[in-house]
């Protein structure tokens, strides 16, 4: 069973309504986790109300605090591949924990040239 670090695209897609994200946390509620980057971009995206509903979903999900080795290889990441540094970090936190990251952000984390990387789903075109 292949293990997830969700990108915040993910979860955003999720709160926004996407059935295709929804779709992919229910299939994968048993092995996926979030970064504490990630859950601070989620829960800037909230108003004061709103963001006790969203901390009690995020709650659910097991959440990895940052360490020094996480921050060493963000750095060197970051300068590799000019990733801004909550990228960097998000990447950092996968490799290190041997995580696949699941994401959309295909323009920084193109998955043909990061085996870390995987696009779960693709947002259907609204009609």
């Amino acid at each position: 069973m292949t293990s997830y670090l969700l990108d915040s695209v993910i979860l955003i897609d999720h709160f926004n309504g996407h059935p295709e994200a929804t779709r992919f946390l229910l299939e994968n509620r048993r092995s996926a986790a979030l970064s504490v980057i990630t859950r601070a971009e989620v829960l800037t995206g909230f108003d004061p109300v709103s963001e006790v509903q969203a901390r009690a979903f995020l709650n659910h999900i097991p959440t990895h605090s940052l360490t020094v080795e996480d921050a060493d290889l963000a750095a060197s990441l970051r300068r590799e591949h000019r990733w801004k540094l909550p990228d960097a970090f998000q990447a950092a936190v996968a490799i290190n924990r041997r995580l696949v990251l699941a994401t959309r952000n295909s323009r920084d984390f193109d998955p043909a040239r990061h085996a870390f990387v995987a696009i779960p789903y693709r947002l259907r075109v609204q009609e």
